[in-house]
This record gives C-alpha cells, structure tokens and sequence, in this order.
C-alpha cells in the first residue's frame, strides 16, 4: 500500500494552479432553479389555448410560482440533472355569445405539484381550478382541460429534455464535446506537414483521424453504456409459492397496485406497470427459474435487458432469490443518467419489498 503523497500520479487527480476541472472529473454542480423559473416563464407566459373555438377564449396569463430545487451534476462529460419542482400557472378565460358579446370572464390556475426527474418519463399530476364555478364557469374550465393539457404536457417534456441536456449547463458542454475534433484535426495537420502538403494525403490523414475518433467513442459507449443490477434477496415461504406470485399477474396487480398481462409460456408476452414495462419470457422453470426480456418505454428505441431471477429453497420454508438484470443502459431516452439507480430501487422497493408486506412473507 502507498504512503500518504507517495502515489502514483497516474491515479491522482492533483489541484491545478489555474483551477481547471479537466474533463470534469470532479463533480461540478451547476443551481438550476432561476433558470428554470426563466424557462418555464417564457415557455408558458401568453400562451393561447383557445382563440375563438366554440366562441371561448382561453391564454395562459403568467407563471405563478416554480418552487423547490432544481440543479445539474456533471462529472466527465456525464450530465445527472436532478429536480423537485412546485409549478402554478394562471390562466384567463373569456365567453361569448354568437354576436360577440361577453358572456363571462373568469380566472383560473394549473398546478402541478410534482415535476421530477425521478418521474422523468411519466406526466406529472396536473390539477385545473376555475374561481367561478358556474355553468359558464365551468364550461371554461373543462374546455382547459381538454385543450389545455396536452399543451401544458409538451412544454413541461421540453423542459425534461433540456435539463437532460445539461440546462444551463448545455452551452459549456456542447463546447467541450468538440475537443476531440479539434485533436483529430490536429493529427490531420500533423500528417499533411509529413506528407509534403499534398491534398490527397491530407484527406485521407483527416479522414483516418476522424474514423479513429469515431471508433474510440464507439467502443467506449457499448463498453460503459450498460450496468448489471444483482441482488439477492430471502423470503419465509416455498419457492414455488413466490415463483407463482411473480407469474400470476392477478397477484401482481395486487402488490403493485398496476396493471400487468403475464403469459405463463416461454416466448409469451408480459406487460408490467401499466404497460411501463413490455416484454416476453424466454425460459421458465417452475419454482427455480424465470428469464425474461425486460423493456421500459422510456429507453432508447432497440434496447431490450434480461432478467434472470434463480429462486433456492436451503431448507422449508425458507426461498432466496437471486437476481441478476443484465444490459440496463445508463441513461434514457432524454439522457437521464438515473436509469440503472431506479430500475434497482424498483426491484427493491416496488416489488421484493411489497411481496413481503401484502403477502406476509418478511424474515
């Protein structure tokens, strides 16, 4: 073992006199609340909802409160936004009769009380109010909700993508991504100066360099794209009891409180959390053995994982559980890099977890 200060310096990541964060390799955290008070403020501020359909007129009139936290880590190029956030929009409404006179002006709010990065790739909760509760009122109010809310859920989707994208942040790290275009253009140089100047050459030494690029980034994504999550986990009851439990989807709806559709044959569909997560069952061993393929609708188009769940009875009575999910990808489809964290809290917490509590089956 190394001394205190004897190190290799290959493996120490030294203070420089400038203060530079080369590639970020220390974690660099970026406040994004007022910045994302600003965003939601020129996303949302004189938006029309209606202009005059069914003789109603219907705008959001301003942004009301964003409240709670918002930031950005980075660390080496990798961008894990994290948000809590309380947003109430005000928004007016104006009936008229078939002549153009007002009927009714009425004012009302839009709170969503819970935009998360956590929920990432789901709708946040929207509650529509109206002060005038009236027939007219009301007629307002419901012509919000149908007009209004695919509207409000757009823009609330471009705010999750920016912040995926670094927020404030993004401007600094598209700059940063271009380094190894520049260092690639520097060995072109370096090649048409060996080469005498010649144009040919020059071409092929930039295509070279730019194709090594390409490749490098290339292998490291397949390399360091995907995680494995195993936990191993011990349950009072036989194992083909809890074999079962996880194949019956009557009895998942029941601990998960969500819909689900699970085929009992291999090469047989399954459909977890209200269709959250798709997939089929590849080998199936009653009481031993489920694998299966597991996809979430937020991931990446074309990425499919395995589950493998071997299920041990050492002695009556008592199962454990040993699972292993292999090829969960790193980040989602909007570059939220808390893929392989959730998908594992999940494991624990909404499944292993509950099976315990409503079936009885804790240690």
């Amino acid at each position: 073992m190394a001394k205190f200060g004897e190190g290799d310096k290959r493996w120490i990541v030294e203070d420089r006199p400038d203060g530079t964060n080369v590639h970020n390799w220390h974690w660099s955290e970026t406040n994004c609340l007022e910045w994302s008070r600003n965003f939601f403020t020129k996303q949302f501020s004189g938006v029309v909802i209606l202009a005059g359909e069914g003789n109603l007129f219907i705008k959001v009139t301003k942004i009301d409160k964003v409240e709670g936290e918002a930031y950005v880590n980075v660390r080496k190029g990798k961008i894990i936004p994290g948000y809590e956030l309380n947003v109430s929009l005000s928004w007016e409404g104006e009936a008229k009769d078939s002549d153009g006179k007002t009927l009714l002006k009425a004012d009302g709010l839009v709170d969503m009380p819970y935009i998360s990065d956590e929920n990432a790739d789901e709708d946040p909760e929207i509650r529509f109010t109206v002060k005038d509760e009236g027939p007219i009122g009301k007629t307002l109010k419901e012509a919000m909700v149908k007009k209004g809310k695919s509207i409000i859920l757009n823009k609330v989707r471009v705010y999750v993508e920016a912040m995926a994208k670094g927020g404030p942040c993004r401007d600094e790290l598209e700059t940063k991504k271009v380094a190894p275009k520049s260092a690639a253009a520097g060995s072109a140089s370096v090649a048409v100066e060996k080469s005498g100047g010649s144009a040919p050459a020059a071409a092929a030494a930039a295509a070279a360099a730019e194709s090594k690029v390409v490749k490098e980034k290339k292998t490291v994504k397949t390399k360091e794209g995907f995680k494995t999550i195993t936990m191993t986990e011990k349950f009072s009851c036989r194992a083909k009891d809890l074999y079962e439990i996880l194949m019956d989807e009557n009895r998942w709806k029941g601990f998960t409180q969500s819909n689900a559709k699970i085929s009992k044959d291999v090469n047989g569909p399954i459909s977890l959390f209200d269709g959250s997560v798709t997939g089929m069952n590849v080998e199936l061993e009653e009481g031993k053995l489920i694998v299966q393929k597991w996809r979430f609708g937020s991931w990446p188009d074309g990425l499919d994982s395995t589950v493998k769940i071997v299920f041990k009875e050492p002695e009556p009575g008592v199962t454990v559980v040993n699972l292993t999910h292999t090829d969960v990808p790193e980040e989602d489809r909007y570059g939220n890099a808390t893929v392989v964290e959730n998908t594992e809290r999940g494991w624990r917490d909404l499944i292993f977890h509950r099976i315990r509590a409503v079936f009885g089956f804790g240690m």
